[in-house]
C-alpha cells in the first residue's frame, strides 16, 4: 500500500500540474472559446450534430469531463520564445481565440443548411457569454416550415431512357407524403444518373434533372415536378439531343512490352466486353480487379464515343516494381540483462510465374542470451508462401464484383534450440483471402497442418514437470491438422493512417475434429491418444478478438491518441488435455506489456518458473488493454506515452497454494499486470522505426505488487524495446 501511495501522489501531482491556466498565452482583448451550446427550441426530437459542423468557429477538442491536457500544456510556454516554446507548442494544442465576425458567419451557414435539410425561414439567436477570458456562444435555433410532398409529375423525355426510368420507380428516394428538401432531391439525383449509367446511358449525369416545388397552392404542401431534360442545366432546348443505350466497341489493354504477363489473366479480369451494354460499375470493378495484382502504379480506363451509340474502351497499364525485400527487426533487454533480438528478411515478387502469382520467401530468427553467459536460446525459420489471383477450383465468371479471392498455399520450417529441449515444426496450409469493399479483409485455411517434434529434451527438465500434467502434455510431440481463419475489418486500410480509424480483427482455429471420427482405428499411447505417425494428434478450439481506435487531432492530425483491447481464450478437449505450446498465449515484448520482455508475465499471480532458464512463461486465456498518446517533436521525429495492462492466465491450476493461475474473481484484480512508459518514433512515412521503455507499476509475480517511483530503473524494474510500425 505504501507504493500505492506515492503512486497516488504522484498522479495527483500531475494533474496538479496539467491543470495550470489554458488561457495564459493569450493576447489583451482576446478571449478563448471554451463551448458551444446549440438549442432548439420548437422540436426536442432534432438532433443538433446536424447543425454542429456547420458553425464556423469550433473550440478546442476534449478528451473527458471538458478536459483536454495538452491545452494545458501549451500553456506552459514562458514567452521567450526559444527552444523550449518550439518544443511545447509542438506536443500541445494551441486555444482557439474567439472571432466575433465567425458567429455572424455560423448563423448564416447554418441557416443555409437548415434550408437544404427542408426547413425554410429558420430563424437563429446567439447569446455569448464571457468569464475569466473563456467565451461561450449559445445559439438558439427555431426551426423553420416543413412542406409534405402531395403529389409528384415525372416529364420525361420519350425514348429508351423514360422506359429504364419508369422500370425503377419502385426504388425512388422522394415519395408522396415525404418532406420536401435539397438533399432529399440532390441525393435521387444522383442515384437515379448512377442507375441509369449502369443501364447504358454513357455520359448522363444529374445536371439534366430539373425540381420545381409549388407550395402555394396547397398550404403546408407542395406539389412536385421531377422533370428529366434532354440538354443539361448550362444548355437550352435548342441543344437538346436524344438519348441512347450505348454497347461497348473496341475494347483495347496496353502494358508495357517489359512486363510478362499472360493476356488472359488480364482478359478474366477484365469485366468490359465487347458488345455489352455500358454499365460504370464494369468499370469500377475492372479498375479494382486489375489493382488487387499489386503489380500496376497507374492503371488508366478512358471511354470515348465511337459512334451514335458505340463506345471504346482502353485500358493502360503502367508497371510497378514487381520484386524486392523487405526487413523487419525487433529488439528489447530488461533490467535483469536479457537481451532479445528479433531479425526477418523477405523476398517478394508479385508476377512468378507470369500470371499475377505472388511468391513470398521469408527467413526469420529469435535469440535471447546474457552476456557473459553461456544460456541462450537460438530459433530460426524459412517459410515460402505462393498466392495464385483466383479462387482454385471455381471459374473467374463466378465472381463479377470487384475483388476475386486469392488461393494461398504456404509451407514453413522451424527450429528452435532452448536449453530445456530442441524443436523442429514443419507447417503448410491451404486457402484462400479476399476482401469486400477495401475495408472487409479474411483469410480461411481450411487445411492447416502443424507437425511438432522434440528432441534433446533435458531430463531434469522433464522430470520437474511430473507434478503438473498440464505443462507435460504441452511439451511432447503432436500433430495438429485443422481450420483457421481470421477477419479483419477497418475503416482506414492504409499502412501509416492519417485519419481516425477503428478496427476489429477476430481469429479462430480449431483442430482434431474430423481425425477424433477415426480415431478408433488409430494406434493408441499410453494415456489412450490417438495417434499418427507414433504422434499424438492435437484437439483443441481457440479464438482471439482485437479491438482498436486511434484518434487523429491536432495540427495536420499530427497527434493522436491509440488505444487497443485483446482477448483471447483456447480450451483442449478429446484427444488433448493441454494446447499445443505454440498455440498458448504470451504476453510482454514490444508489441505488448512494454514493461516485460516477451513470455516474462503471468500466468495468473504465478511466479517465474524456474524449470525454464529462459523464461516462457504462457497460458490459456489472455486479456490485454493499451492507451498510447502520440505527438510529433521535430524533424521526422515523434514521441509517445503509454500505459498497457494484461495478463494470461490457465483453465487448470498450474500455479501454487496463493500464486494461482487462474482466473478467478477474487484473484483477477491483483493479478493484472501494468507498465507505464514513453518512446521515440522516426516517422519516414513509408516505414516507422521506434523505440520504447516502459517501466513496471503494477507486478502480480511480486509480494509486495505495486511498484514505487524508486523501483522503475532498478533491476527487474523496466524493458527497452526497439521495433518497426506501431505497436497496435
Amino acid at each position: 500500500m505504501k507504493g500505492f501511495g506515492r503512486i497516488a501522489a504522484t498522479g495527483i501531482m500531475l494533474l496538479t500540474v496539467l491543470s495550470c491556466s489554458t488561457t495564459r498565452v493569450l493576447q489583451d482583448g482576446e478571449f478563448r472559446l471554451a463551448r458551444n451550446r446549440i438549442r432548439v427550441t420548437n422540436d426536442n426530437k432534432f438532433s443538433t450534430n446536424e447543425i454542429e459542423p456547420y458553425l464556423k468557429q469550433r473550440p478546442n477538442s476534449y478528451f473527458i469531463f471538458g478536459w483536454n491536457p495538452f491545452l494545458n500544456v501549451y500553456n506552459w510556454q514562458n514567452g521567450k520564445g526559444g527552444g523550449w516554446d518550439r518544443f511545447i507548442r509542438r506536443i500541445g494544442v494551441a486555444p482557439v481565440v474567439y472571432d466575433p465576425a465567425q458567429v455572424e458567419n455560423s448563423i448564416e451557414n447554418v441557416r443555409n443548411h437548415l434550408e437544404y435539410l427542408g426547413y425554410y425561414g429558420s430563424d437563429i439567436d446567439a447569446t455569448v457569454r464571457v468569464r475569466k477570458k473563456k467565451v461561450t456562444v449559445d445559439y438558439a435555433v427555431s426551426l423553420g416550415k416543413r412542406y409534405r410532398i402531395s403529389d409528384i409529375t415525372y416529364h420525361l423525355p420519350e425514348g429508351e431512357l423514360a422506359e429504364e426510368f419508369l422500370k425503377d420507380t419502385a426504388n425512388t428516394g422522394i415519395r408522396t407524403g415525404d418532406f420536401l428538401s435539397e438533399k432529399a432531391l440532390e441525393a435521387e439525383s444522383e442515384r437515379t444518373s448512377r442507375y441509369l449509367r449502369n443501364r447504358g446511358f454513357y455520359g448522363f449525369t444529374n445536371n439534366y434533372f430539373v425540381f420545381e416545388a409549388d407550395t402555394l397552392s396547397n398550404p403546408g404542401f407542395a406539389s412536385l415536378d421531377f422533370i428529366i431534360n434532354n440538354y443539361t442545366r448550362n444548355e437550352t432546348e435548342k441543344d437538346a439531343r436524344p438519348f441512347r443505350k450505348f454497347r461497348i466497341n473496341d475494347v483495347t489493354i496496353s502494358y508495357p512490352q517489359r512486363l510478362k504477363i499472360r493476356e488472359e489473366i488480364l482478359g478474366k479480369l477484365n469485366t468490359i466486353k465487347p458488345g455489352s451494354i455500358y454499365n460504370e460499375t464494369d468499370i469500377s470493378n475492372t479498375y479494382s480487379r486489375m489493382s488487387s495484382l499489386r503489380m500496376f502504379n497507374g492503371i488508366n480506363i478512358e471511354m470515348e464515343k465511337a459512334d451514335t451509340n458505340l463506345v471504346n474502351c482502353s485500358i493502360d497499364l503502367s508497371q510497378s516494381k514487381l520484386q524486392g525485400f523487405k526487413i523487419n527487426l525487433e529488439a528489447s533487454i530488461n533490467s535483469s540483462g536479457l537481451f532479445g533480438v528479433s531479425p526477418q528478411v523477405s523476398y517478394y515478387h508479385k508476377n512468378i510465374f507470369n500470371g499475377g502469382e505472388w511468391l513470398n520467401l521469408s527467413f526469420m530468427g529469435n535469440f535471447q542470451f546474457m552476456f557473459n553467459n553461456s544460456v541462450r536460446s537460438n530459433e530460426f525459420g524459412v517459410s515460402a508462401g505462393l498466392s495464385f489471383p483466383k479462387f482454385l477450383g471455381l471459374p473467374y465468371r463466378l465472381f463479377k464484383g470487384p475483388a476475386i479471392p486469392r488461393t494461398d498455399v504456404n509451407l514453413s520450417y522451424n527450429y528452435q534450440s532452448r536449453p530445456e529441449y530442441t524443436r523442429n515444426i514443419i507447417s503448410t496450409s491451404f486457402g484462400y483471402n479476399g476482401s469486400s469493399a477495401g475495408r472487409f479483409f479474411y483469410q480461411i485455411y481450411p487445411v492447416q497442418l502443424n507437425i511438432v517434434r522434440l528432441f534433446d529434451l533435458d531430463p531434469n527438465f522433464y522430470n520437474s514437470l511430473a507434478n503438473d500434467p498440464f505443462m507435460r502434455n504441452a511439451y511432447q510431440n503432436h500433430f495438429d491438422l485443422g481450420l483457421s481463419s481470421t477477419f479483419y475489418y477497418t475503416t482506414n486500410a492504409d499502412v501509416n493512417p492519417k485519419t481516425s480509424y477503428f478496427y476489429t480483427r477476430f481469429q479462430f482455429d480449431i483442430s482434431g475434429n474430423i481425425l477424433s471420427a477415426f480415431k478408433s482405428a488409430m494406434k493408441k499411447d499410453a494415456t489412450g491418444a490417438g495417434m499418427i505417425w507414433n504422434t499424438p494428434f492435437s484437439q483443441y478450439i481457440r479464438a482471439e478478438l482485437t479491438l482498436g481506435r486511434t484518434w487523429r487531432f491536432g495540427k495536420e492530425n499530427g497527434q493522436a491518441l491509440a488505444t487497443r483491447f485483446l482477448a483471447g481464450a483456447g480450451y483442449a478437449y478429446g484427444n488433448s488435455t493441454a494446447l499445443p505450446f505454440e498455440k498458448h498465449f504470451y504476453a510482454g515484448g514490444a508489441n505488448s506489456l512494454r514493461g516485460w520482455q516477451a513470455r516474462t508475465v503471468g500466468p495468473g499471480l504465478a511466479p517465474m518458473d524456474e524449470t525454464f532458464l529462459i523464461p516462457n512463461q504462457t497460458g490459456d486465456l489472455k486479456l490485454e488493454a493499451n492507451i498510447e498518446y502520440r505527438f510529433p517533436l521535430f524533424w521526422k521525429l515523434a514521441g509517445a506515452a503509454f500505459i498497457d495492462a494484461g495478463n494470461v492466465w490457465t483453465f487448470r491450476e498450474a500455479g501454487t497454494a496463493g500464486r494461482s493461475s487462474r482466473l478467478t474473481a477474487g484473484t483477477f484484480p491483483a493479478s493484472i499486470a501494468a507498465n507505464w512508459g514513453a518512446g521515440l518514433r522516426l516517422d519516414l512515412d513509408f516505414l516507422v522505426i521506434r523505440v520504447d521503455m516502459g517501466m513496471k507499476i503494477h507486478d502480480p509475480a511480486r509480494e509486495h505488487k505495486w511498484v514505487a517511483p524508486s523501483g522503475w530503473f532498478r533491476r527487474d524494474g523496466y524493458a527497452v524495446h526497439f521495433g518497426v510500425g506501431y505497436p497496435f
